[in-house]
């Protein structure tokens, strides 16, 4: 048996709105929203007392989603340093292509947006940024110019 696809990748965050709101002014698309809790919610993520709410937003195309998830309980320890560097370890940065960059920037600008870097055209073939969101949230945007 091999993995099929990818389903989800999980972002634990502390401001759902705010977090839901930048991924959606990205060009993502809210599929839904739920507080979860329960016995076998504890079981499954080996903790107790679980009650998190969660957005789940999903690319255009339907390929690729975000569980975004804010836990009332059991309290989150302290988060990691938001403003590390694009090669901290762990999960760093999440890439989504697009067709209008500057568009897309326009949009997320008013969502707390910072640029990592500058905005490069690397050869001939991409248009490429990395922004800072809300919460620390890496996201880089590829637009293809072939």
């Amino acid at each position: 048996m091999t993995i099929q696809r990818m389903d989800n990748v999980g972002v634990v965050v502390e401001d759902l709105a705010a977090v839901t709101a930048f991924f959606v002014a990205l060009g993502m698309e809210l599929e839904g929203e739920a507080t979860v809790g329960g016995p076998e919610v504890d079981v499954l993520v080996g903790l107790e007392g679980v009650r998190c709410d969660m957005a789940v937003v999903r690319t255009p195309d339907g390929h690729g989603r975000l569980e975004l998830m804010k836990f009332h309980a059991p309290a989150a320890p302290a988060a990691a340093d938001r403003d590390a560097p694009v090669n901290a370890f762990g999960l760093r940065r999440i890439m989504f292509a697009v067709e209008d960059i500057e568009a897309v920037l326009a949009r997320v600008r008013p969502h707390g947006t910072e640029p990592v870097g500058e905005l490069v055209r690397y050869e001939d073939d991409y248009r490429l940024c990395y922004l800072r969101g809300p919460e620390g949230i890496i996201v880089a945007l590829a637009e293809k110019l072939r």
